[in-house]
């Protein structure tokens, strides 16, 4: 029980398909409702696409969990309708800093640049996450949220899927053309389907306690290497909502579990920290292991896995619950367009070949974090130290260190989905990259291109001479896609159907090296596909098809 939470507790009802006769088949059935399986439901729904989403529970998480969610999480959840609240709630930060002893090593801006609209990080607790988004999907009428509803049996079959599932009133069957798994890292239908999820084992144990007090330490992230007040292992210190404080302490393998969750035990270890003269409580406390492994295949049949169920990481960077959205982002509009016959059934394979590739860089980041982290050997452990006292004086040592690469957006630089550039840029946003945000403006009304981009494609095109309103016409008549003209100028003319922004400041402009002409276009979950300098209509249809997986059935 949290002093400063109180669980949600939603209500069971019968569903329609529980008193039917025959077994009801949907679309799509999520398992899960967790950050993954919940972002996938109002994902779908944002596009079109009605789901079932089944949770054996009936609250939100308990305790302390995930709390550090990155801009671009923030990002997606802007089109989910949630990030302003998030952001609220949240503590906002974007420094932090790195102790090595008593003395401080360096320190780091996450997001140095201004004029973004939302922050680099927040820090909030996952239950607040969990429950704005069920707040999100009580709004939407295309999901159906069903607690205490428990999938007992799985029959995955060539193009339809059987469940049975297990409620308080007896069990009953649905079926579906996909089924999305997002039950965690422990994923139970993982394992009925026989499936086996692949890695590495770190052997240590770590203490997380959430502690509530008013302290004055600023809003950033500090971690410690040896620090005097835990000798020889490592701390890390974030702030969460409610006062609450997360500290993280590396234990060593040989810790016992339940030895160190007693309070007696966990007290000492805090005030030594904090000193003696700071009052707090205790608000949650756990011991954890962890593990960096993944499926090799995120696609079993029509059946998807998303979130920890595909993939699973170390904490340090804070890479789980960003990197289960940014999955659910990937997956939501491929599976819409299939659904919908607008893309190829072959669209849906990126989604294992692009998150694939985003797993084994998150992997990647949390193996050398822990291992940077968490020495294996008398060697490791003094090239660690001798660059740690390096990078006190001298700034090459410092990109050498490694407390948890913090989460940044995967780009998506080999994927058969981008058409490849022609023409010469510059900057560093290249086809497979996330959107990067701009202050706009319509009609002297404030916003931002975040705004503007994502549920559909989006073509960005930057205003040139006269002769290009009939290109603006032709791409205002193809379905599914967006125009957005940037102008420099307010005063120059409207085209009808086409949202017109006006970039003031020039950011835009700046951050997309745009000249008379030049178009990017967008996918659906806000990732450049294509960019031109002077695009003509063949060029950007071609790109919208390739972006739909048709060029993938040429191939065969």
């Amino acid at each position: 029980m949290l002093s400063t939470y109180t669980n949600p507790v939603y209500s069971y009802s019968m569903s329609k398909d529980q008193q039917s006769d025959t077994v009801t088949h949907h679309k799509v059935v999520i398992i899960g409702g967790g950050p993954a399986g919940l972002s996938m439901a109002i994902d779908l729904a944002k596009q079109g696409v009605e789901s079932v989403v089944l949770d054996d529970n009936n609250t939100v998480s308990v305790g302390s969990r995930a709390i550090c969610f990155a801009k671009r999480t923030l990002e997606i959840m802007n089109r989910y309708g949630c990030a302003e609240r998030m952001v609220s709630k949240g503590i906002t930060w974007k420094k932090g800093k790195v102790f090595f002893g008593n003395e401080k090593v360096y320190e780091f801006d996450l997001l140095p640049e201004e004029h973004h609209k939302l922050p680099a990080f927040i820090n909030l607790q996952q239950y607040y996450f969990e429950e704005y988004l069920v707040d999100v999907i009580e709004t939407l009428s295309e999901v159906d949220l069903r607690w205490k509803n428990k999938v007992q049996v799985v029959d995955a079959q060539t193009d339809i899927n059987l469940l049975t599932v297990d409620t308080p009133d007896g069990t009953y069957q649905i079926s579906c053309d996909y089924l999305i798994v997002a039950d965690g890292a422990n994923s139970p239908i993982r394992t009925k389907l026989g499936l086996e999820s692949k890695g590495q084992v770190f052997q240590d144990r770590f203490l997380i306690a959430d502690v509530v007090m008013k302290a004055d330490f600023p809003t950033e992230r500090w971690f410690w290497f040896e620090p005097p007040f835990h000798p020889e292992q490592s701390a890390l210190l974030h702030r969460q909502a409610d006062n609450v404080w997360r500290i993280d302490l590396q234990l060593g393998w040989d810790a016992d579990p339940e030895w160190e969750k007693r309070e007696e035990n966990i007290r000492p270890r805090i005030e030594a920290m904090l000193g003696s003269d700071k009052n707090f409580d205790l608000e949650w406390a756990s011991v954890y292991t962890f593990q960096c492994r993944k499926i090799d295949d995120f696609i079993h049949k029509r059946v998807i896995f998303v979130g920890d169920a595909a993939h699973q990481v170390s904490p340090f960077g804070a890479r789980g619950a960003n990197g289960a959205v940014q999955s659910v982002e990937n997956l939501a509009w491929k599976l819409c367009r299939v659904l919908n016959q607008t893309a190829s059934p072959l669209l849906l394979r990126t989604y294992n070949d692009e998150r694939q590739f985003a797993a084994e860089e998150n992997i990647l980041n949390s193996t050398r974090a822990t291992d940077f982290i968490t020495p294996k050997s008398i060697m490791s452990k003094v090239l660690r130290n001798a660059t740690l006292e390096l990078a006190k004086s001298y700034p090459f040592a410092r990109p050498l260190i490694n407390s948890g690469r913090l989460s940044t957006p995967c780009t998506y630089r080999n994927s058969t989905l981008n058409t490849p550039d022609k023409d010469t840029f510059n900057n560093v946003l290249i086809p497979g990259s996330p959107i990067l945000d701009a202050p706009v403006n319509k009609h002297e009304v404030a916003s931002w291109l975040l705004d503007w981009v994502g549920n559909h494609f989006v073509i960005m095109i930057a205003e040139g001479s006269t002769e290009q309103d009939k290109l603006l016409a032709e791409l205002a008549k193809i379905s599914d896609l967006e125009v957005l003209l940037i102008s420099r100028d307010q005063k120059s003319a409207s085209v009808r159907g086409i949202n017109k922004l006006t970039d003031k400041q020039g950011l835009l402009h700046q951050r997309y090296d745009l000249s008379e002409g030049t178009a990017y276009l967008f996918r659906p979950d806000q990732v450049i596909t294509a960019r031109w300098r002077q695009p003509a209509i063949n060029d950007i249809t071609e790109a919208m098809q390739r972006a739909l997986g048709h060029q993938l059935e040429k191939a065969q």
